[in-house]
């Protein structure tokens, strides 16, 4: 290996692999694994990634390639795949990738049927200590970062020491990270996000307005901090950038999918007309099922994303579903937060 090899990688060629390359590039040389060895070729001649980041030029340390075998010299593998392709992708990549090599995770979702998050996945399908893999998250639209925009994000990982080398190659004047040892609160948090924000969409494309809006989003972290608290995760993870941060920015964005989904879905248009339209993929749509699995699975109710998974899969009309939900009988909005504080009192006094 040359000293100017490349010793980061970044597999996945969308919008945002793209961008956290670009952000690499500018630094140090990087290498960028696509999908395919056309889209290689095409960013390698063109030196723009006009599908997914328009108007964006490519550095010139930024080396697209197909071949697995660049992985090689790796030191950081950044993963940069849709959730629904991420096994696949992973599994097939699993052994080019260097046994030393830190992984970090920057895809957000819950994996359908195994209910697993995103770093577990990679775990599972490359036969790696999960403690070997990282997971960023918070509000990152990748066309702002792309342009120098300041944007913050956190790195969680069980290993400080891992979160600390991934700050130390990635973090910016313009890209703030902070760590965290929550892996599990920081990923469900950059998955159940999504969620909120098609309703999010809907709610804007209505024309809700400012408060109809704001009482959303607020439900909409609460139902999502208490599948976190249900799971084991910090309630205050949820109150951080990968919690409150990203759902401000995936909620009040056009540049979100997410976002746009729920605008879609709002004008009568089906899931199925709108997914092949969409520029990217709205991971929230592959997400609400498996979200509302896990919430059965602890006992968890979830009004919000239930009905987006009605609008999205069962035909249910947006303004149905959002009246649906105003409709809800009053509660304690505190309730679930002393459930979680006598459990924690419990594990206390038990030593559990």
């Amino acid at each position: 290996m040359t000293d100017d090899s490349p010793r980061v990688a970044v597999i996945g060629s969308g919008a945002w692999g793209t961008t956290l390359a670009l952000l690499v590039a500018r630094v140090e040389p990087v290498t960028l694994i696509c999908h395919s060895a056309e889209t290689a070729a095409r960013l390698r001649t063109e030196r723009r990634n006009e599908r997914r980041l328009p108007g964006i030029e490519l550095p010139p340390r930024l080396h697209p390639t197909a071949n697995p075998a660049d992985l090689g010299g790796a030191e950081l593998v950044i993963v940069a795949v849709p959730s629904q392709h991420l096994r696949g992708t992973i599994a097939g990549l699993a052994g080019s990738i260097p046994p030393g090599a830190d992984i970090l995770s920057v895809v957000k979702g819950l994996e359908g049927g195994t209910l697993l998050r995103m770093s577990e996945v990679i775990a599972d399908a490359a036969g790696l200590d999960p403690r070997r893999v990282a997971a960023l998250s918070g509000p990152n639209l990748a066309t702002e970062i792309a342009r120098g925009l300041p944007a913050s994000a956190v790195v969680a990982a069980a290993d400080p020491d891992l979160a600390d080398r991934v700050v130390a190659r990635l973090s910016r004047r313009e890209f703030r990270l902070y760590t965290n040892v929550d892996v599990l609160g920081v990923e469900l948090c950059g998955a159940l996000k999504n969620v909120i924000a098609i309703a999010a969409g809907a709610a804007d494309a209505l024309g809700f307005g400012d408060n109809g809006k704001a009482g959303l989003l607020t439900r909409g972290l609460a139902e999502m901090t208490r599948l976190g608290m249900a799971a084991g995760a910090n309630p205050l993870t949820f109150a951080g950038l990968a919690g409150m941060g990203d759902l401000i920015a995936t909620a009040g964005s056009h540049l979100s999918r997410n976002h746009l989904l729920g605008e879609e879905l709002a004008k009568g248009r089906s899931w199925a007309e709108i997914e092949a339209t969409l520029p990217g993929t709205a991971e929230g749509a592959y997400t609400v099922r498996a979200a509302l699995e896990l919430a059965e699975r602890y006992g968890v109710e979830m009004p919000i994303a239930r009905e987006v998974s009605r609008a999205l899969f069962e035909g249910k009309s947006v303004q149905r579903c959002l009246v649906d939900l105003l409709a809800r009988e009053s509660k304690d909005e505190l309730a679930d937060y002393g459930r979680w504080r006598a459990r924690l009192d419990r594990e206390t006094t038990t030593g559990a």
